[in-house]
């Protein structure tokens, strides 16, 4: 078992919420709340993620910086629409990937690591395209 292991299945699990909102809106129908729940799932998620790349003792100023980035906007998430939150947070996941594979880490990471962090990555990605449909019928 590589040291990796953990990771992915903990990786595969963190889907499963994605998976509940999404077969919650085909079962009962579009909800503002399901969406809103959705949301802040991947906000939290996301928030993990750049966290987990900031070692901030690891790496240059600069590139801890630059690994939470992405969450400095989170505060005005709230200000804008829940499609307008769903096209960043979808973005953001992609962003989050590149930084990762950008680190000298990623060059000594497991290929079954690296392949679940872009099936990931890309699932969650269609996940958010989904709920963007989603939003966008509410607002009819």
């Amino acid at each position: 078992m590589h040291p990796y292991f953990n990771h992915i299945q903990l990786g595969y699990f963190g889907f499963v919420p994605f998976l509940l909102c999404i077969a919650s809106t085909l079962m009962l129908g579009s909800s503002e709340t399901l969406v809103s729940v959705f949301s802040f799932y991947s906000m939290g998620i996301l928030a993990f993620m750049a966290g987990t790349l900031w070692r901030a003792g690891d790496q240059p100023k600069v590139h801890a910086i630059l690994a939470v980035l992405v969450v400095i906007p989170f505060p005005v998430l709230a200000l804008v629409s829940l499609t307008a939150q769903l096209v960043y947070l979808g973005a953001s996941y992609w962003l989050v990937l590149w930084f990762e594979k950008s680190m000298p880490k990623w060059q000594d990471a497991h290929r079954d690591y690296k392949q679940m962090r872009f099936v990931l990555t890309s699932v969650v990605f269609v996940s958010h395209l989904f709920m963007i449909a989603q939003a966008i019928e509410l607002t009819r």
